[in-house]
């Protein structure tokens, strides 16, 4: 129960960071419906709930970037930080909430795959937007 109340809390704090921290688009089609592809449906994923902390350049220099005990990571440095190759089943675990990462220390990033789920049961939807963020956090790998 603990752990609902507080996803849900942090869910309502970042959602609350989104409103006025970027403007409100009206309500799109599916994303098959607007022929998008996975890599920007999970660009427009990133922008309404991961750039908040991450920055819209996924750097860790988000707007609420400051309010947390940690900074956030620099997404676009995993695949550098993993010998040249993207770590596509971590990112995905992390992003739903099952793997805890160390550099999130306690957990301040929310479990989207539950805040996800609150907002819309439909499990495949769910997966399909954890799998849509993790392809575009692939796209925006810094080449080195």
């Amino acid at each position: 129960m603990r752990r609902k109340n507080r996803v849900l809390s942090m869910l309502i704090l970042i959602l609350g960071c989104c409103s006025t921290a970027f403007p409100q688009e009206k309500p799109q089609p599916s994303n098959a419906a607007q022929g998008m592809t996975q890599e920007k449906a999970g660009q427009e994923v990133f922008r309404s709930f991961c750039a908040v902390c991450h920055g819209t350049d996924a750097k860790g220099n988000g707007p609420a970037a400051p309010g947390l005990k940690k900074h956030p990571t620099d997404l676009t440095q995993l695949s550098r930080k993993n010998s040249g190759k993207f770590p596509t089943k971590i990112v995905s675990s992390v992003i739903e909430g099952n793997d805890l990462v160390t550099d999130h220390g306690t957990r301040e990033m929310p479990m989207w795959g539950d805040a996800f789920r609150a907002m819309n049961g439909d499990q495949i939807m769910v997966q399909l937007k954890i799998h849509n963020l993790t392809v575009y956090i692939e796209s925006i790998q810094q080449k080195h």
